[in-house]
């Protein structure tokens, strides 16, 4: 069972977030805080939830500090922000710390369940707005420099994304916790400022991958994009 933990402190946005979980996710089993403190307690008893959903704005935390505060202590747990602050230097400043998406509080709840899935697989998810680079990961160059920032095992991953491997299939591959294979795919992609997976296997198409895995004879290549 698929579990989430929603830290907000207005009863609304719960409820709201709480059914934009539910539309991506009916049986999910949803914890709620309303404060870092009282997120900090669950995740204390709780240690199977996929995601977090954190707005900013929270009795004990100002700006990204709760947000950090969480990251400390459970450097595994994927965060998104949910907040109703649009700002693109904000939602910059959000990925660059290390979120694991972020979700405007405008967005309606069809939108969000569609956001929360994308979050659930690895990607990234951002604002359709937002120009991050103009939406792109710019040159061939920026990219490869940005690709030195990965670490071995992050190459691997990104090298069967670009074969079209799905996270499970990554998992058994890598022999790694399919957990595990999320975390890295949204680093990546966070890394590479790619945001999406598809893209990814588009931009890291065109380039050659440092230290990449060779394919295994008689290992067909995957084409299908998902």
């Amino acid at each position: 069972m698929t579990s989430f933990l929603i830290i907000d402190d207005h009863p609304l946005f719960r409820d709201a977030l709480g059914g934009a979980v539910r539309l991506a996710h009916p049986e999910a089993q949803i914890f709620e805080a309303t404060s870092i403190a009282e997120a900090l307690q669950v995740l204390a008893g709780e240690q199977g939830i996929d995601l977090a959903l954190l707005d900013l704005s929270l009795p004990d935390a100002t700006g990204f500090d709760g947000f950090q505060r969480l990251r400390e202590t459970h450097p595994r747990l994927p965060v998104a922000i949910v907040s109703s602050e649009e700002d693109q230097h904000v939602i910059r400043e959000a990925l660059s710390l290390g979120a694991a998406g972020y979700l405007p509080k405008s967005t309606s709840k069809r939108e969000l369940a569609a956001s929360i899935e994308r979050l659930l697989s690895g990607s990234i998810s951002v604002p359709k707005e937002f120009m991050a680079d103009r939406g792109h990961a710019g040159s061939s160059t920026a990219l490869q420099a940005r690709l030195r920032e990965l670490t071995p095992q992050q190459l691997r991953v990104l090298d069967l994304i670009r074969r079209g491997y799905q996270n499970k299939e990554i998992a058994i591959e890598l022999q790694l916790a399919e957990s595990t294979v999320k975390a890295h795919v949204t680093e990546i992609l966070r890394k590479l400022r790619l945001y999406s997976r598809n893209k990814a296997i588009i931009e890291i198409g065109k380039i050659d991958l440092p230290n990449a895995r060779p394919r295994q004879a008689g290992k067909p290549e995957r084409t299908k994009l998902q």
